[in-house]
């Protein structure tokens, strides 16, 4: 098939790779967002995917919005056959929708109808899921809510970040989004309705979310700061200042701290909350790198008794 991918960060690469690496199919072109500012210049830069389309010698289209009509005269023009997503970031209109003769097929790190939306990731690692996975699926004007074609599963380990599992999510998932496009070109592959029952929604984590709530048990703690990682970034106040948590860890044979009551050892700094303790690994001061927390607690010389939070 001619395929026109579309998709924006980092994440959609290796499936943009596989696809590119398939004998099957013609990456025709690319959509991404339009470069956007970053570092401490705020220089515009183009996204993963557009890099990496730039790099292969795909035509890459960067429409500030997808009903643009200079954008969908191009993509008639192309006349693609199926248009491959993964985390694009913008919400396709219908007259967009339709262009392609069989869809645009997004590939979604949840096994749906779980955790639809834009952070199903993290919200599967702060909600204590012990399996995830992928789906390919494809795009109605509902959210997330279009017939399935393929899933994958992906255990949740007890220490990873939404990083870690985002990653490994992603290149499960371009072996899948391939699979797919193959599936629909040879017309084995057909889309099933999703069920009605079990719909869960991931909406995007903002900052405010981000906030560790120490008289929370010591597990949703763990889980705040897992899923948080590496964005937003889970964070306390600590004399007035955030502190970000880079890596913390339950320890369970300490019960001893009042909730956000911290104790600091030579090697060891504990935080307690409404269960038993947590001990933090790694923590970011405003404007520093990130820092081993016991090196951190020496720098600022806690006091008996002082506390995290507001």
């Amino acid at each position: 098939m001619k395929l026109v991918f579309a998709g924006t960060p980092e994440v959609a690469v290796p499936a943009l790779d596989a696809l590119i690496a398939s004998d099957r199919h013609e990456v025709a072109a690319v959509v991404t967002r339009p470069d956007a500012p970053a570092g401490r210049g705020r220089r515009l830069v183009a996204s993963p995917v557009a890099e990496r389309a730039a790099e292969a010698g795909i035509e890459v289209l960067k429409p500030v919005k997808p009903r643009d009509e200079e954008f969908l005269a191009r993509l008639r023009e192309i006349a693609p056959d199926c248009c491959p997503v993964v985390a694009y970031g913008a919400l396709l209109p219908k007259v967009a929708l339709d262009v392609p003769a069989r869809g645009w097929v997004n590939l979604h790190f949840s096994l749906l109808p779980a955790w639809r939306g834009a952070a199903p990731v993290q919200h599967a690692v702060m909600a204590g899921d012990e399996v995830t996975g992928a789906s390919t699926f494809l795009i109605e004007e509902g959210l997330d809510s279009g017939p399935v074609y393929g899933v994958l599963t992906e255990e949740i380990r007890p220490t990873d970040t939404s990083g870690d599992l985002l990653t490994r999510l992603a290149f499960a998932g371009a072996g899948l989004l391939a699979a797919t496009m193959d599936g629909i070109e040879d017309g084995t592959l057909h889309a099933v309705q999703q069920p009605r029952d079990g719909v869960t929604l991931a909406p995007k984590i903002t900052v405010e979310d981000a906030q560790v709530n120490w008289s929370a048990p010591a597990l949703r703690v763990d889980r705040v700061v897992r899923g948080c990682t590496p964005a937003p970034g889970a964070w306390t106040l600590f004399r007035g200042e955030r502190l970000k948590l880079v890596q913390a860890t339950p320890v369970l044979d300490r019960t001893d701290l009042a909730p956000g009551e911290l104790s600091a050892a030579k090697n060891n700094v504990y935080v307690g909350t409404g269960s038993h303790a947590v001990e933090l690994l790694w923590v970011q001061p405003q404007g520093k790198k990130p820092m081993k927390a016991a090196d951190w607690a020496r720098g600022v010389r806690i006091v008996h008794g002082e506390l995290l939070g507001s």
